[in-house]
């Protein structure tokens, strides 16, 4: 636990002094398990999401695009299955007034009922369900009618469009629909940073098939996503796939498999992949009184598609990519902490540093800046020394530092070190842009 502890909380020390994440609602105290993305956060997330979205969208001519919106009709999660039965076990210790869910405390302790918190025995309740999504209000009465929710995932989205999208994009069946955005869950033990967050963001892609193909289909996707995350930079021998037995499968999937990760807590999910078979559209079919079966031109058959989903979320995604780039590096003299961040999804792509205030050095590297502006977000640094300015950039996860010095004012030259191998090669001025593009597209 004390492992676990540590480096969850140099992460979380990290964030806030870089500027990745911040508590959200900081200057009142704090709002549990909301977080807010700083300067350096924001972009890592934006480089995480526009990855999936040209994997996902841009290299596949069968998957579209959605942004449905985050309030939709009450019966749509009356169909989902979400109003009866999106629920965790609750339980109370009425001695600290601490709440748990069922599946978190040790069994033996649940048999004395006694609380993992305080210790005392007896203390706890009976488990109750919770029901785990917002309640909110639309137009300016509250009262029963007018109750809606805000959506606890993003696929819900995508199955009450599916016929919008297969009339208007012209899409044969096997197509998929892909999308990034927001959804709440009114978690009951939320925690571990952005691990489990009561506000957060999901990639989901649900892919509509032919009900015989659904294991062979299953099979690409599966591979297919855990490669996704080798390419994101993920240390590949901290990354499984877990199978669902029988008995821990969701009401509506027939198979399920999970991407999990060895977080400093151990192994937990970071996708899972999951045989919907039929019951999205039959249920919408159901309840809504559409028919939202598909139509094959060349066999003249009638059938609801079976669905292949992939879902991912982006704030634990990005919490991934952090916990596996940090290391606390020993050298000769010093210890760096590093972020090895993939430079594709890095914040910053390079920094650029006069290696002195003088002799037209600084006008020089603001002048290279300008020009990688067009191209890349850069950093431009010319305070401290630059040993110093390099740590600093190591820490936010820049991949390159450019540094013009005395040598430049005579042959147009700039030293570029790697911030993974600290070495330092010398290039053209003119060769900049077309060097870091070549090591950014060309680094494992």
């Amino acid at each position: 636990m004390a492992k676990e502890s540590s480096v969850i909380d140099k992460i979380v020390s990290l964030c806030k002094r870089r500027g990745f994440i911040y508590q959200s609602s900081e200057i009142y105290g704090g709002i549990n398990a909301c977080y807010d993305y700083g300067p350096l956060g924001v972009e890592l997330k934006r480089n995480v999401k526009e990855y999936w979205w040209r994997s996902m969208v841009y290299e596949n001519s069968n998957i579209v695009g959605l942004d449905a919106a985050i309030l939709m009709h009450p019966k749509v999660w009356e169909a989902s299955g979400h109003i009866n039965s999106f629920t965790d076990p609750l339980i109370d210790c009425k001695q600290c007034k601490a709440r748990f869910r069922e599946d978190d405390i040790d069994p033996e302790k649940l048999k004395i009922k006694q609380c993992p918190q305080c210790g005392t025995k007896g203390s706890l309740t009976e488990a109750r369900q919770f029901n785990l999504m917002f309640k909110t209000n639309m137009g300016p009465v509250e009262e029963k009618s007018s109750e809606i929710y805000l959506r606890p995932e993003t696929a819900q989205g995508i199955y009450v469009n599916y016929k919008n999208v297969l009339d208007s994009s012209r899409q044969k069946i096997p197509f998929g629909i892909a999308q990034i955005g927001k959804a709440f869950r009114n978690e009951i033990t939320p925690g571990n940073f952005i691990f489990r967050t009561r506000e957060f963001e999901q990639m989901e892609m649900q892919y509509f098939i032919r009900p015989e193909q659904d294991e062979e289909i299953f099979d690409k996707w599966k591979d297919n996503r855990l490669e996704w995350y080798r390419n994101l930079g993920i240390t590949s021998d901290k990354l499984r796939l877990q199978e669902h037995a029988e008995d821990e499968l969701a009401h509506y999937a027939k198979r399920a498999i999970d991407i999990e990760y060895e977080f400093p807590m151990g192994y937990k999910e970071l996708e899972g992949i999951h045989n919907r078979t039929d019951f999205d559209l039959s249920r919408h079919q159901e309840f809504s009184g559409k028919d939202l079966r598909y139509f094959d031109d060349q066999t003249r058959q009638r059938f609801i598609p079976y669905i292949i989903e992939t879902s991912a979320g982006v704030d634990r995604t990005v919490l991934t990519c952090l916990i596996d780039a940090y290391e606390e590096e020993k050298l000769e003299n010093d210890t760096r902490t590093v972020l090895h961040l993939d430079a594709k999804i890095a914040p910053f792509k390079a920094a650029v540093f006069p290696l002195v205030k003088k002799d037209n050095m600084p006008e020089i590297a603001r002048n290279i800046t300008n020009d990688l502006m067009k191209e890349f977000l850069v950093f431009y640094d010319q305070s401290g020394a630059i040993g110093r300015r390099y740590r600093r950039q190591d820490e936010a996860g820049t991949p390159f530092c450019i540094t013009v010095d005395s040598q430049t004012l005579t042959d147009q030259t700039v030293t570029i070190r790697d911030r993974d191998t600290m070495e330092q090669d010398r290039i053209n001025m003119d060769n900049i842009i077309s060097e870091l593009k070549t090591r950014i597209e060309g680094r494992d």
